[in-house]
Order: C-alpha cells, then structure tokens, then sequence
C-alpha cells in the first residue's frame, strides 16, 4: 500500500512539473517544457526555501546562477575582456580579423527582472560573442548592481554610468569604434534600462556623441497598468507568469511585498497619477487584433502612501513608457522585438505605436509562435532566426 502511495505521488509529480499547457503553434515544444519545468523546478525550491525563511528568493535565484557564469575567454575570433567603466563591471568583446575602418559599437544589459543575471551568464556570452563577429563590432555587454541588495534608480545609475564611460571618445578611440556608430540593445529588464538610458542621453548636455540606434527586445516598459490584454492572458505563457512580473517589478522599487500586492490587484496608482495613464492606455495604442475582445477598464486608484514610499515606479527612468511625445520625438532609430505568449507583448507594441506616432522610424518585429526568453535559447530553432533579424537590421541600421 506504501509503495503505491509514492508511486502516486511521484506520478503527480511528474505530471505537475513535466505537462505545461504550451499554445498550440509554438516550435519544438517538448524542448521547450523540458527547459520551463527545470525552470519551475528551481523556482519552486527557491520560494519553498523562502517561505522556510532561508533566504530571500532574488539572492537565491542569484547564487543558482553564479554556478552557470563562465569565464571571459578569447577564442580563435574573439578578444574577451572583463573590466570596469567608471567601477560598473563590464565584459567587452573585440574581434580579432583586421579591420581597414573604425568598428560599430553596441552596448548591450542583460535581463533578469533588474533581480538576477549577468554578462557572464553563457547564453549572454555566447550573445556577445555572436555579435561582435557577425557585425564585427565592439560590444560592450555591462553588469549592474541587482535588487534586493539594490533597488531602482541603482540599476539605471550603473547602466547609465557605464553607457557614458563608453561614449567618451578617447575611450571609443581605445576600442576602435566610430562614434557615428554606437548602438544600445538589451532584453526584457534590460530593455527597460536600454530605453531609460538612451531617453535620458539625448537630455545630457554633457554627452557629445549620441547614439544611433536602440535595440529592444521584449522590453519591459510600464509598471502603472498589470491588466493589459498579454497580463489577462499570460497565465500559461511559457517562462514569464504575470505574478512573477509583478514580483519582479515590485522587487526593482522595493522588497516591501505591500507594494507587489497592491500591483497584483491594480491599485497601486494615487489619484495624482492618474493622468500618467494616457501614455500606457491600451485601449488607443494597441492594434485590435492585440485586444482580443478585452475591454479596458480603468484600474482602481490607490492611496498616495505607495507612491510617497515607493515613487520609482512613476518615474519614468524606470518606466520609459511614460515619457510624453517631445522626448519620444528625438530617439534613434528603434527595433523592437515583441512576442505573442509573451506578459510584456504589449509594452513593446505601445512603445512601437508611440514612437511611430512621434515621428521615429522603428521596426517592430512581432514573433507570432515567439515567448519571453526565445531570444536567448541557444539550440532552438527560433532564436536562430530571431538572432538572424536581430543581426540583419544593426548590419543595415548601425
């Protein structure tokens, strides 16, 4: 009778953690509920042990991956370097082919929710590695400090910090790139702080040389509404649940969980703030085919204590979404690349949809079979052809 009980119980196990509800288009999906359920299962130890009291799980999610991160190593086409630019660590990646002209630039920030992940992470390196040849470029893929020892705006200083070092022409001189050439890319948090960095760069007098290009992909851009048309559905999307978003987001102003409740009810914005919501107001910056027969409703308006407390997730740093129209107007050329089962879909497209509107020249791409996190998925056939459009478009544009 024993032996059956177990028996039982490692069958609903197996069950639990091996069948994940995957829409029915996307690509390879056993490859892909063999990558979400060893992701689940850490997850699950992680919240357990936290629940225990162990350990916050943001640093337990980081000392996971600190095992995965690899060494700076220079292979037969790449120079692999790790340093510091105005003390933000950064890995830089130089190809070794002769070059008869100054090279591209492209400053790269890794994802991770602002809570986890680093330039050393070997689908990053690889990334890097990925790009400075096919491009033959400089890439310059940064760190930042991550929360919860840290919260915003710390991560958009270092970021922002190093992107600066960068741009400065001696040190562009040092690396061989052409400062008409310089480009910011990064994926989901990092996309976040792409964008912040690049609208707060075209404000810095101080900042001679600009950028000519940002890359984003699957950014996330707004913290005000978690009841967009991609939250409603994002249940079973695969990697990024809605309430991990959530966490993710409340984790980057705070670990005061007060704020991650309000955001999961969508009560977090004051009465003052109200008026911030034309620029994240899915209603008028999405296509209908993105709103599935949703209707917006208004979310419910919060007491002012949060925001008083807690104010990085109005300010637009943390969510460029916010920027009004005059700033939009004068970004770089923009790609942006959204998915379909993806919580931050519509983030993206709201940012394509306004920066058209402000005049900008953006490419969106829009993986119908895409989720977050495809981008990095080495092996997968579409991250093959997602890094493909990705390296295509800054060979024509950067």
């Amino acid at each position: 009778m024993g032996r059956k009980i177990l028996l039982l119980i490692a069958v609903v196990l197996v069950a639990y953690y091996v069948y994940i509800p995957l829409p029915g288009d996307i690509e390879e999906p056993w490859k892909v509920m063999l990558e979400t359920t060893q992701l689940k299962i850490m997850m699950d130890l992680v919240s357990f042990a936290e629940d225990l009291g162990i350990n916050h799980y943001m640093d337990m999610m980081q000392l996971l991956m600190r095992f995965q991160e690899v060494q700076a190593t220079s292979d037969e086409n790449v120079t692999v370097i790790d340093t510091a630019f105005n003390s933000v660590p950064v890995r830089i990646y130089v190809p070794k082919r002769k070059s008869e002209s100054l090279r591209r630039g492209l400053f790269f920030i890794h994802g991770g929710g602002w809570c986890f992940g680093s330039a050393a992470l070997p689908a990053y390196d690889l990334l890097s590695r990925q790009t400075a040849e096919r491009l033959d470029a400089v890439v310059v893929s940064t760190d930042y400090g991550l929360a919860p020892k840290y919260h915003f705006p710390h991560q958009f200083e270092d970021v922002y910090r190093a992107l600066r070092w960068f741009l400065q022409e001696d040190i562009l001189e040092i690396y061989g790139v052409d400062p008409r050439r310089v480009g910011v890319s990064g994926d989901s948090a990092g996309g976040n702080l792409a964008a912040a960095v690049t609208q707060q760069l075209i404000k810095d007098p101080d900042v001679k040389i600009k950028l000519k290009v940002q890359a984003l992909i699957y950014p996330a851009l707004q913290a005000l509404d978690m009841n967009l048309p991609s939250h409603q559905e994002g249940l079973y999307f695969p990697f990024l649940s809605p309430s991990l978003m959530v966490r993710l987001w409340s984790e980057y102003f705070t670990t005061d969980r007060t704020l991650e409740k309000a955001m999961l009810l969508n009560q977090h914005v004051p009465m003052e703030s109200s008026h911030l919501f034309q620029f994240v107001n899915w209603s008028s910056l999405l296509p209908e085919r993105f709103k599935k027969g949703y209707f917006y409703k208004s979310p419910t308006l919060g007491s002012s204590e949060l925001s008083k407390k807690y104010p990085g997730f109005l300010d637009v740093k943390a969510c460029p979404l916010l920027a009004n129209d005059n700033t939009l107007s004068l970004l770089p050329l923009t790609y942006i690349i959204t998915c379909q089962y993806d919580v931050l879909r519509d983030d993206g497209v709201m940012y394509a949809t306004r920066l058209q509107n402000a005049g900008v020249h953006v490419t969106h791409h829009h993986i119908e079979n895409g989720f977050h996190g495809a981008f990095t998925l080495h092996g997968f056939l579409i991250a093959y052809r997602l890094k493909n459009q990705y390296f295509n478009w800054l060979m024509e544009n950067l």
